[in-house]
């Protein structure tokens, strides 16, 4: 396990590059995929082969995929049905591809994230990555003019769903009660000495700065984490020691507006990364036999929109 540092190289590569050819059709379409090199680091970082990672709101199953290629198990969660259908479809191509570890991806509220997991998962995951919805002005892709038959541009594929229930939809107060709660499942089911790496950001609305990698921090307290790093993980690329920046054209649209309306903003080169543990009884624990990388607790499934999953 490699020591972490404080700023991460986590895109060398835009994500777009990154998830060429490992994630199906449709996948592109979700609002606000983390980036592929984040959660690779994380789970170099944090893991070993054959451990169990954990995503409690994987959208497309980002983290689930690299956990796959990584030769680790992983598991999901995800509210959405469509969102969750398509990120059990990537974990399963990624567990054939690599050959090595297993996933599953149950849909539902990952507030009741411990009756949704299986029964023999609580208490033996070694690492949580995740990402809270955000800043939903940034959000989004353009169609060009050229795509439409009409000027200008149109924006396209910004919106989780049009449940209303969704997170992603919800106030920031709301949000952060929701996620101390997902936050306090996690931790149920996090083994003695595992580790949980939120990556979130802050955002302006009406101008306002909402400092939300200081609120998920104060989430991760009231929900009986311990805090151990503070990390930058990098949305640009370095060459030649300079900074290579890939915004997109919404972020570089808002820093405009912002600008002329005399608030100094700028574009975001990187996302916040906090890292908690859950610390391990007082106890010595005893050694962990190393898990093999194929469980049967850990098959990859299919989500349909009833809830209900099959092979």
């Amino acid at each position: 396990m490699s020591s972490p540092d404080s700023v991460w190289n986590t895109a060398p590569t835009s994500a777009p590059a990154r998830r060429k050819g490992r994630y199906v059709p449709g996948s592109a379409a979700h609002p606000a995929k983390m980036h592929p090199g984040i959660a690779a680091h994380a789970i170099t970082t944090y893991t070993r082969p054959g451990d169990l990672v954990l995503d409690p709101m994987c959208g497309i199953g980002t983290t689930l995929v690299e956990a796959l290629h990584l030769g680790r198990n992983a598991l999901g969660i995800e509210y959405e049905p469509q969102w969750a259908t398509l990120a059990s479809l990537n974990a399963r191509a990624a567990s054939q591809e690599s050959g090595t570890g297993t996933g599953i991806v149950r849909c539902g509220d990952a507030r009741h994230l411990t009756a949704l997991a299986p029964t023999d998962a609580r208490g033996e995951v070694d690492l949580v990555v995740t990402s809270p919805p955000y800043g939903p002005s940034v959000h989004g892709q353009v169609r060009s003019s050229r795509e439409t038959g009409e000027p200008g541009v149109v924006k396209k594929d910004f919106r989780y769903s049009h449940d209303r229930a969704n997170l992603a939809h919800v106030p920031t107060a709301h949000l952060l009660e929701a996620f101390t709660e997902i936050l306090a499942q996690c931790r149920t089911m996090l083994r003695p000495g595992g580790t949980v790496v939120v990556s979130t950001r802050p955002w302006r609305e009406h101008g306002e700065l909402i400092d939300l990698p200081s609120a998920v921090l104060a989430a991760g307290k009231t929900a009986g984490l311990t805090p151990s790093e503070r990390c930058v993980a990098l949305l640009a690329g370095i060459r030649n020691s300079h900074l290579v920046t890939r915004p997109s054209f919404f972020q570089m649209k808002n820093v405009r507006d912002a600008r002329r309306g005399g608030i100094p903003l700028s574009v975001v080169q990187h996302e916040d990364v906090l890292v908690f543990n859950k610390l391990r009884r007082a106890a010595p624990a005893q050694p962990r036999e190393h898990r093999p990388s194929n469980t049967t607790a850990f098959r990859s499934r299919t989500c349909s929109r009833s809830g209900r999953y099959g092979r």
